[in-house]
């Protein structure tokens, strides 16, 4: 029997409920991994609230974690039994134990935790994506990226002032400000009590950013727009403040002949090649101590409902664990 979390009906943090289940044995091309630690997503509330669709109900909630391989199904020769492994999606990590399909699973390098990846798996690859691939970040290029002190956004402030560019950033209060300017911003921009778009044009003597990553939505639209360069990029990648409004796309005219994008991190690992070379980029920078992953909170599996309380309510900072 493994211990999972499971979601019977779509709702508030109180429909996490911990179950005990029976485990298949995999098959074909899956691996059944032993976890370490889990990482916690805001992805994870869009599906426990419904904003995304769940696969079924009921479903166990989770798109990243790091473990141990126990067992392999036929066809499988890019692993072995003992191996380290982490991956980010498909759903269902909130679990002890869980059979994968191998082909997502990465061997975790050596010198990195088991802890740090699970942390970091799809927080850093969509840094990576976001800095390398929607958008090619460069020296000289200056970006604002929305929620600093979070989890992906403490990896891209790193990785974003290693690429040289002047990195700007908001956040909700003086510890989390202080926390990303630790983390490779050059500028943090309370949210609470400073417009950041004012502020934007004042640090940018009124030139605007080259591109504005944006994971809050509702609450920094159309600011956001606002602090672009004409011709710059708006990279929507989330809404943890809820839903954006029906965007009429004349806005981007208005605004300087804007690009928008509303990428998602599948679509960049969508093949093994394409998977392999974002998990190698990550672990380079990782290895190197280009990026540190600052796992901030740790809760048991069993207290889920509590880690996606304090996410919501903006308690939490740079990554958190789950611990089986």
């Amino acid at each position: 029997m493994v211990s999972t979390i499971e979601v019977a009906n779509t709702g508030g943090p109180e429909v996490l409920k911990l179950k005990e289940r029976a485990i298949d044995a995999p098959g074909k091309g899956e691996a059944l991994v032993r976890h370490t630690a889990i990482g916690l997503n805001f992805i994870d509330v869009y599906f426990r609230t419904g904003l995304y669709p769940p696969p079924q109900l009921p479903f166990t909630p989770g798109m990243e974690g790091a473990g141990e391989v126990v067992a392999l199904g036929d066809g499988v020769d890019h692993l072995a039994v003992g191996d380290r492994v982490a991956y980010a999606g498909p759903i269902g990590a909130y679990s002890s134990e869980r059979v994968i399909d191998a082909s997502v699973l990465v061997k975790v390098r050596d010198g990195i935790s088991s802890d740090t990846a699970a942390a970091m798996m799809l927080k850093g690859m969509t840094a990576r994506y976001l800095l390398r691939a929607t958008f090619d970040v460069s020296p000289g290029q200056t970006i604002l990226f929305h929620a600093a002190a979070g989890g992906v956004g403490l990896i891209a402030g790193q990785w974003a002032k290693h690429l040289g560019a002047t990195v700007i950033g908001t956040a909700g209060s003086p510890e989390k400000i202080e926390l990303a300017k630790q983390n490779g911003y050059d500028h943090v921009i309370n949210y609470q009590t400073e417009s950041f778009t004012d502020r934007v044009m004042e640090i940018t003597d009124g030139k605007g950013c080259d591109v504005v990553y944006d994971s809050v939505g509702k609450d920094t639209f159309p600011g956001s727009l606002d602090c672009l360069k004409m011709r710059g990029m708006w990279v929507s990648f989330g809404q943890s403040s809820g839903p954006l409004p029906e965007v009429n796309l004349g806005i981007l005219a208005q605004k300087g002949s804007l690009f928008a994008t509303r990428p998602t991190l599948f679509n960049y690992i969508a093949t093994r090649n394409l998977l392999e070379e974002t998990a190698n980029d990550l672990f380079d920078v990782v290895s190197s101590g280009v990026v540190s992953i600052p796992i901030d909170q740790t809760y048991d599996l069993k207290d889920a409902e509590q880690a996606h309380r304090d996410l919501e309510n903006r308690k939490t900072t740079g990554c958190t664990i789950l611990r089986p």
